[in-house]
């Protein structure tokens, strides 16, 4: 494991959710100042959180991020702003940094006020358990997860002009998952060297082609938070423009993505959706989420059903004019639609084949133009319908 140089990470059960056995309460320390960047949910209404952060981001003077999870300080009017700046000056404190040198998420349920005696004794005790080592940063993603059944961290190391930079990526998120910054919460950590402008720019480019080409739901949560840190504390030469850095930012980021809906609520399957052959991008994005979010694909893929057309269908009502004469469709490698009418395959053998794999892959082929889109979404089982049915938001 990679751990960015000049982090220190912790988390302890505080008190906030009714598990004991489960850390609620995660921070993130820096040792010197960061160029700090922030990604946020275009719902109209968001969390205190967000408002907060996004006020103070982009920034050059990060040095902390608290998180919690079991309350999302959502809804909860000037009292709950009023909170969630009370929680970042905790957090900055034990930070060392300066009052507005912290940001925060929260994450779980909406429109209940934050229990803020706990915050402040929590804050204060993992503030003192924090480590540098790959056990606290374990800890620490365990500590934002709310429904996940997987903790989501990945690292990477690459070189920059004969330096070792290092990357870390952790995030949670199963359900109320979708683009326009696809409950999602993520935190970039980096020892690069990076101005506070160019980290904004890197960190919305990466999004729009990772974290907004994922959906769960369809359900754009009020608190999607992704935040990027960059301490410089490799050494390294300003990244903003080396190609390396950006790939490796686009790698983490996509594992990422990637993970939250192949541990959608309930999910069987991780499903992949390749769009080509498009006149725009933008046109390729549209066929590729409605295909994602159509409950009735979803279905088809619960039950290991190469049901193409649903798929076609999806593509057919987007809005996007395209021949159908001219559209081909594969799932995992099988051809099941060709020039406006079904291929010739064995159903069964298909039906296997996504049984088998936890990953399924569906390829559209159009004839419009060179843009294409992938996004990646989860079947819909009668297990998510028995967790939302049951969760209390």
């Amino acid at each position: 494991m990679f751990i960015p140089r000049g982090f220190r990470f912790g988390a302890i059960y505080s008190g906030i959710k009714r598990d004991a056995s489960r850390e609620d309460l995660t921070l993130i320390v820096s040792d010197k100042n960061c160029a700090a960047a922030g990604v946020y949910t275009r719902n109209l209404v968001c969390a205190a959180p967000v408002t907060l952060d996004r006020s103070r981001t982009p920034a050059k003077n990060i040095r902390a991020v608290v998180v919690n999870s079991g309350n999302a300080n959502a809804c909860t009017g000037q009292q709950g702003m009023k909170d969630a700046k009370q929680m970042a000056e905790w957090a900055a404190r034990a930070a060392g940094a300066s009052k507005t040198g912290a940001l925060v998420m929260s994450t779980g349920i909406i429109g209940h006020f934050l229990p803020m005696e706990i915050l402040e004794k929590g804050i204060a005790k993992v503030s003192q358990e924090l480590g540098d080592d790959a056990a606290s940063l374990e800890k620490a993603a365990r500590g934002i997860m709310t429904t996940d059944t997987k903790r989501k961290l990945f690292t990477r190391q690459i070189m920059v002009d004969g330096v070792e930079v290092r990357l870390a990526a952790m995030g949670k998120g199963a359900g109320m998952i979708a683009p326009n910054m696809a409950t999602f919460l993520g935190c970039v950590l980096t020892d690069a060297k990076l101005a506070p402008a160019a980290a904004q720019k890197l960190l919305q480019k990466v999004a729009d082609d990772t974290f907004n080409c994922i959906t769960v739901d369809g359900h754009t949560s009020t608190n999607d938070t992704l935040l990027l840190l960059a301490n410089g504390a490799s050494g390294s030469v300003d990244v903003a423009k080396n190609k390396d850095f950006e790939n490796a930012l686009h790698e983490i980021c996509a594992e990422l993505a990637r993970s939250i809906p192949a541990d959608g609520e309930g999910a069987s399957h991780l499903v992949t959706i390749h769009t080509r052959g498009l006149k725009t991008k933008l046109h390729a994005r549209r066929i590729a989420r409605l295909i994602a979010e159509s409950p009735l694909v979803k279905c088809a893929f619960a039950g290991n059903d190469p049901n193409w057309g649903r798929i076609v269908s999806a593509a057919g009502y987007s809005g996007v004019d395209f021949d159908v004469k001219k559209v081909t469709l594969h799932v995992n490698g099988f051809l099941l639609f060709e020039k406006g009418a079904p291929a010739d395959f064995d159903a069964d053998k298909v039906s296997r084949s996504m049984s088998e794999n936890h990953e399924i892959v569906v390829e559209l082929q159009f004839a419009e133009g060179n843009a294409d889109a992938r996004f990646w979404t989860c079947d819909l089982t009668t297990e998510y319908v028995h967790i939302n049915a049951d969760y209390h938001t």
